[in-house]
């Protein structure tokens, strides 16, 4: 069974910094495209990912987090992960984490965390 856990989030003051983490079990985890994906409550989730990262380690960044986000893995612990700093209200969201087999469709992906909260206070 392929599970996604997410942790991390956090209250946290405008400036701040927070890493999120995301553990995956049940697959090859290093033969998968992962990515990060948030979503405003009451407001759609965004539809690409703010942060992804192929299997060979290629890095993409949606233009509102890119200078300020950086994501990266640790095949060792099957974990992914998202630096986050330099935090604004406007990053205030449920983060997800998702995985798929091609970087393409990430949005689509099969395989969902639970979501970890993200609230920064100005």
């Amino acid at each position: 069974q392929v599970q996604l856990a997410e942790s991390g989030g956090d209250s946290v003051q405008f400036g701040g910094s927070l890493k999120l983490s995301c553990v995956v079990s049940g697959l090859p985890f290093g033969d998968y495209c992962l990515g990060w994906f948030r979503q405003v409550p009451g407001v759609e989730r965004e539809l690409g990912a703010i942060a992804g990262i192929s299997d060979i380690g290629t890095t993409s960044y949606a233009d509102s987090v890119k200078g300020r986000f950086t994501i990266s893995k640790d095949y060792a612990k099957n974990t992914l992960f998202l630096q986050m700093n330099s935090l604004t209200p406007e990053d205030t969201a449920m983060y997800y984490c998702a995985l798929d087999l091609y970087c393409y469709r990430i949005s689509t992906a099969k395989h969902w965390g639970q979501g970890t909260q993200v609230t920064v206070s100005s």
